[in-house]
């Protein structure tokens, strides 16, 4: 009987590990990390982040399922915004190409996506399909 007790509990803990996981999927998280170095701005402005204007700059690759979903969502993001005064950028880069950003930006899963403002500043980090909504919420105060 205590080991039916004991399964119960662990089986209770799991999921709820599993909802609390699940639900930071596609989040809009403040950045925490900045680091000016060099190389990361050299590997931007490479990558179109130039300062100018904000930017979503995307991870994905051919293998990856979600990473349509977030072509989608920033497409029709960026594009609702498009007639704002600082418009933002959307820029895409595949993983597999150009792995030395990927490493740069610390993205360990697929799909991530960032937010940077019109000085080149990470602002957010988005795990998984963003939410369209909350992408704007970001977005918006950048572009005015």
């Amino acid at each position: 009987m205590i080991e039916l007790v004991i399964l119960a509990v662990v089986i209770a803990a799991a999921v709820a590990v599993g909802v609390y996981l699940s639900r930071r999927q596609g989040q809009v998280r403040p950045a925490t990390l900045d680091p000016d170095t060099e190389q990361r701005a050299r590997l931007l402005d490479a990558a179109g982040v130039t300062g100018e204007v904000p930017a979503v700059l995307h991870f994905s690759a051919d293998w990856c399922g979600p990473c349509d979903a977030v072509r989608r969502v920033v497409a029709d993001v960026t594009a609702d915004l498009s007639e704002s005064p600082n418009a933002p950028r959307d820029i895409e880069i595949d993983i597999d190409a150009d792995p030395d950003l990927a490493r740069e930006l610390n993205v360990l899963s697929l799909p991530t996506t960032f937010v940077f403002d019109a000085e080149g500043k990470e602002r957010f980090r988005i795990s998984g399909v963003p939410k369209p909504g909350d992408l704007r919420t970001a977005l918006e105060p950048l572009t005015v």
